[in-house]
């Protein structure tokens, strides 16, 4: 009961968090670089919630589980099931190379540190030289006119933090109730992360996804799967390694191996494609099943 309480009052949090963010932008007239990755930041919040609620349990597996499991998981309903739903997702090249690339290098970085070839300052000082150029570039977008409403500007922001307040909490509900099941049906933190939290954490990204993809944005629907999880690695796994002590085994490493295989799969074919259609999309979506069939096994 607890489980399933934490897991609406979250998702539903987050969906009043990414809707008052999504105006926020708005109304301050920002690009539409940045009111997609603020976007991507509401729909990522349970995600970055529950793996940090992990960590901070001492559960260092399940909340890597987590951030691996859900960004796998991403680029499956996001990207996979809306180029199967919607026939075909159309990105420009550029865009495409760009995005993958940004995604791509700061899950290598990752797994540089995962294999103990670089220390946590160096992850983190690695992730910002690419995270940060990539935001300069976004805030040099053309601004749009600012929307001239305080009273409703003030109302956004009065709702954004009990959103918040709500995410955080509803996720500690779910972290330990989703661990206590799995402790007692024998399965493993890293299962219990990996495939369970990744899942049900990833639904608001996979419907604002998909909500994307149908709508024909491909270019937002790219811009967001990849920006949630490089938000995913950066918040999850770069900042805390300042502070926590990783210990990463076998089957962890060969999933972010897993992970930079299919973002840099996904770049490659989006690039060259100019998108997605339904061949590529049905090849995303088997990628996950296969990934989950791993955990299955080896976890």
């Amino acid at each position: 009961m607890l489980f399933v309480v934490s897991l609406a009052v979250t998702l539903y949090a987050a969906a009043i968090f990414a809707s008052r963010l999504d105006r926020l932008g708005e109304h301050l007239g920002l690009p539409d670089g940045i009111v997609g990755l603020l976007t991507a930041a509401g729909a990522d919040a349970p995600e970055l919630a529950t793996a940090v609620v992990a960590l901070v349990r001492g559960a260092h597996e399940a909340s890597f589980g987590v951030v691996v499991g859900a960004s796998v998981f991403n680029i499956a309903t996001m990207l996979g099931l809306s180029a199967l739903l919607a026939g075909a997702i159309v990105v420009p090249r550029r865009a495409a190379a760009v995005e993958g690339g940004v995604s791509f290098a700061v899950i290598a970085a990752v797994l540089l540190y995962a294999t103990s070839v670089i220390p946590a300052w160096a992850l983190v000082l690695a992730c910002a030289a690419v995270v940060v150029p990539y935001l300069v570039a976004l805030a040099r977008g053309p601004r749009h006119p600012r929307a001239e409403v305080p009273h409703e500007l003030t109302r956004t922001l009065l709702e954004i933090p009990p959103a918040v307040a709500v995410i955080v909490l509803g996720s500690i509900g779910m972290v330990h109730s989703a661990l206590s099941i799995a402790h007692r049906a024998g399965l493993s933190d890293v299962l219990a992360g990996t495939l369970l939290l990744a899942v049900l954490a990833s639904l608001p990204n996979a419907y604002t996804g998909i909500r994307l993809g149908r709508r024909g944005r491909g270019e937002a629907l790219l811009s967001e799967t990849t920006n949630s999880n490089t938000i995913n690695l950066v918040g999850g796994v770069a900042v805390p390694a300042l502070v926590v002590s990783y210990g990463f085994s076998g089957l962890e490493i060969a999933d972010v191996v897993w992970l930079l295989a299919a973002t840099g799969v996904a770049t490659v074919l989006m690039s060259w494609n100019g998108g997605a259609g339904r061949r590529v999309g049905a090849l995303f979506v088997g990628s996950w099943v296969a990934f989950a069939g791993v955990q299955g096994v080896f976890g």
